[in-house]
């Protein structure tokens, strides 16, 4: 409330203030309404106008955030922040070093893409950039020249918030575009030379390349979501949709929600990343929609055999071929703050640029004889914004599926979807995707793609030496070298969908999905815990058979329960077998092999009987005030870490996929002993064995100090709450619950209940303002979406402004 005043007394200096009933029937300039939470309601005549608005409220609310974003993407961040700097919050592209950062956006974001971005993507949308542009820069210049309060954003006066222009925008946007393929390998591609020029590890370090492979997004384990939608045979008539990205908390790549309208044309809400003009993922009066991060992988490696006589030439067929080279440069300062331009070659093949992963493992390097070439399917993919584009004015499923099967334009995530009036559930990992089969990779094996298949298998590593050996052309796909959209995983369903991270195989679990390429993400595997859980989800609410109103009350009920799966399937095992005798021994090896590096005394002995008690009466829930919780998630993690084979009594059957694997047996004690360690952990961090969730996990927001409910996806939560390397506090370094909705449509039209899990605003968990929706988030209290025009203008916390046109 203390926030909708202050906008309120603010939006005076700009423009007269109109009540609801008295506003024009439409707006005269851009119309911008905020309601509960702060939600920004714009309103235009036009594209460019709609724009001006959404760049207006998204820099009045993460001004800081886009500036430096902004900075990032024209690859300056080493003369503002320092050449060996990190950017200070994650994204889909890491936290490399600052000077790998710029001289990689240079060379990829370059005037080539800024032209593609122009020519691909029509009219309307390049007003719509346009505008957003001068948005910013208007809130900028009101921001700067005192007409707002906007003392508390420390950057305001900083040098490297600037005003931008449609190429800022354009450059924003590719970030995202290549996010699952070029940006997994910032690093590796800015620091490539020829010849093993780049310092290649002593050893080769699997583990590293592993993880950053495993991820499909981002470097943070659990980043995604989770989605379901459900048909009439759950309702027994209209579709309910539920959405839950659990993504950044801070950041460029943060989730923002607004609502833009022109009348007669558009009229659409959900949530965006920062420094896009659209929504991404949301509703409309006919459709609405979510995605999930698919398992596909989005890129594929060549191998280079290398030219003898020189480094930067590679053979093909019978000759080879000279490597095109193009030099970048960016300024930094030295220590006495002097100006320096640094310079470095880049090297790009017919595939795509060379990158050396020669850190990780000198066999992955660029040698004398072997060098790898990365392509990103989605570099050339600038259909991606034209899709959304048209989805956010879709005016049925039927032709939000035409849509997206016609563009096959989905850069790296799963939709699901549903539609007005219509009892069918959409699935779809329809996207842009390597064409890459099975017997290509097969045919086009190498000695090299082979020693790299035993780190991961899922990217197809093709033999650069022969033309035969590039991925495949179909007349009938999108783009040259994609798969065609009817060749790509979909359902539509009448009793459910869902993802929640895994492959495509298995999204409605009476219908798998088979006969796919490998690179799609694998069939007949085993699922994650979360997504075990979802599948059990849906099937319980199926079985309910409530009709739509009551059925979405409920499904809003289940998705915030925070369920520790791991506990529900495993904790009263491992108790069992832990629980024999009241101590349990821990020399110095087993509280090493523990991970208690750190606090190691001579073997002693640990009483494990309280703890064994704690855990026998937690009720497996990570709700802020339950016991023992804490306790289960340290002992999961050291059980998490038995390899595979040797965890489970029954393994994973694909005849079981919901069901297995089951039976935890970690055997000899060693249960025993990771609770003992487990105990042993919360001595030396002074921590209660009963401590309550809330008293650790907590974010704070508006000078307050809130619990937060759930739990990292690695030990079986639904409703994800994680920090795996930060500690306890969650904050814009947190990934969790982001941007929520349950959507279906009555017989008014659009029915959406949604929360922003970590507010609009850039400061609200970082112990600054715009604590509202943190606050409703953590109450686990949904907000019924003000979609029409009544509803708006019935809220009790509305504000209007208008800024004039120009």
């Amino acid at each position: 409330m203390m926030a909708a005043a202050g906008r309120a007394l603010v939006l005076l200096a700009l423009a007269t203030t109109v009540h609801a009933e008295t506003a024009p029937s439409a707006p005269t300039g851009v119309e911008i309404r905020r309601t509960t939470d702060g939600i920004p309601h714009v309103r235009a005549d036009n594209w460019r106008a709609l724009g001006v608005g959404a760049g207006y409220v998204q820099a009045q609310d993460a001004l800081c955030t886009l500036a430096e974003a902004f900075v990032t993407y024209e690859g300056r961040r080493a003369w503002f922040f320092g050449a060996d700097g990190r950017p200070a919050r994650n994204a889909t592209f890491g936290r490399p070093k600052n000077i790998d950062l710029d001289f990689f956006f240079r060379a990829q974001a370059d005037d080539a893409v800024l032209a593609q971005y122009r020519e691909h993507n029509p009219p309307a949308f390049r007003e719509l950039v346009e505008g957003y542009a001068d948005g910013y820069n208007r809130y900028l210049a009101d921001a700067r020249q005192g007409r707002l309060d906007a003392a508390d954003r420390a950057c305001l006066k900083q040098a490297w918030v600037r005003d931008i222009d449609a190429n800022d925008v354009y450059r924003r946007l590719y970030a995202a575009q290549i996010a699952a393929g070029y940006a997994r390998f910032v690093t590796e591609i800015a620091i490539a030379k020829p010849s093993g020029a780049v310092a290649a590890a002593a050893t080769a370090n699997d583990g590293a390349l592993r993880h950053l492979l495993a991820l499909s997004i981002g470097d943070q384990p659990g980043l995604g979501s989770n989605m379901f939608a459900f048909g009439r045979e759950a309702t027994g008539g209209e579709a309910v949709l539920f959405g839950n990205p659990h993504w950044f908390w801070g950041g460029p790549d943060r989730f923002y929600q607004m609502h833009l309208t022109i009348p007669g044309q558009l009229d659409v809400a959900g949530a965006t990343f920062l420094g896009v003009p659209l929504v991404m993922i949301g509703f409309n009066e006919h459709v609405a929609w979510s995605h999930t991060v698919s398992a596909a992988r989005r890129f594929g490696l060549f191998d280079l055999k290398l030219d003898p006589a020189d480094p930067t030439r590679y053979l093909l067929d019978e000759g080879s071929e000279a490597m095109t080279s193009r030099e970048v440069s960016v300024d930094v300062r030295d220590s006495a703050g002097k100006a320096q331009r640094l310079t470095r070659t880049f090297y790009r093949t017919r595939y795509g640029p060379v990158l050396d992963l020669g850190a990780h493992n000198p066999a992955f390097g660029w040698g004398a004889a072997h060098a790898f070439a990365v392509r990103d399917v989605n570099a050339d993919n600038f259909r991606i914004f034209p899709n959304y584009f048209q989805w956010n004015q879709a005016r049925s499923l039927d032709e939000f599926i035409a849509i997206q099967r016609r563009e096959a334009a989905l850069p790296w995530v799963n939709t699901v979807a549903i539609g007005q009036g219509d009892g069918r559930v959409w699935y779809g990992d329809v996207g842009a995707v390597p064409n890459a089969p099975d017997a290509l990779r097969k045919s086009c094996a190498t000695p090299l793609a082979a020693g790299f298949a035993q780190v991961d298998d899922w990217t197809p590593v093709l033999d650069g030496s022969r033309r035969a050996c590039d991925w495949q052309v179909d007349p009938a796909a999108a783009q040259p070298g994609a798969i065609a959209a009817s060749s790509l995983p979909w359902l539509l369903r009448e009793d459910y969908v869902a993802n929640m991270n895994d492959s495509y195989w298995l999204s409605n679990a009476r219908q798998p999905l088979t006969g796919y390429p490998k690179l799609l993400g694998g069939e007949s595997e085993a699922l994650m815990l979360r997504g075990r859980l979802g599948h059990h989800m849906a099937l319980d609410l199926l079985q309910a058979k409530l009709p739509a109103d009551a059925f979405s009350q409920r499904l809003m009920h289940d998705v915030l329960t925070p369920r520790s799966y791991s506990a529900e399937l495993f904790k009263d095992e491992v108790l069992d077998q832990a629980c024999v005798l009241p101590q349990v021994r821990l020399d110095a090896a087993a509280q090493k092999a523990a991970g208690l590096q750190k606090i190691v005394r001579p073997a002693r002995k640990v009483d494990i009987a309280k703890a064994c008690a704690t855990l026998r009466r937690w009720g497996n829930k990570a709700d802020g005030d339950d016991r023992g919780v804490l306790l289960w998630e340290a002992l999961w993690a050291r059980l998490d870490s038995i390899p595979e084979a040797q965890r489970y009594g029954k393994p994973f059957s694909a005849d079981a996929p919901l069901d297995t694997p089951l039976h935890l047996r970690a055997g000899k004690g060693i249960a025993a002993r990771a609770l003992a360690a487990s105990v042993a952990e919360f001595a030396a961090r002074g921590w209660p064995l009963d401590a309550a969730l809330g008293t650790q996990r907590y974010v704070n927001s508006g000078g307050r100090r809130l619990p937060v409910f759930g739990g990292c996806a690695s030990a079986g939560y639904f409703a994800v709450a994680c920090n795996e390397d930060e500690g306890s506090l969650m904050g814009p370094d947190s990934h969790a619950n982001s941007y929520m909705q349950v959507v279906r449509f009555g017989a008014s039209g659009v029915q959406a209940h949604t929360m922003l899990a970590h507010g609009l605003d850039e400061a609200a968990v970082a112990g600054g303002r715009g604590a509202a929706p943190v606050e409703r988030y953590a109450r686990k209290e949904w907000l019924r979406f003000p979609f029409r025009e009544e509803e708006i203008a019935r809220d009790p916390e509305l504000t209007r402004i208008v800024l004039p046109a120009r």
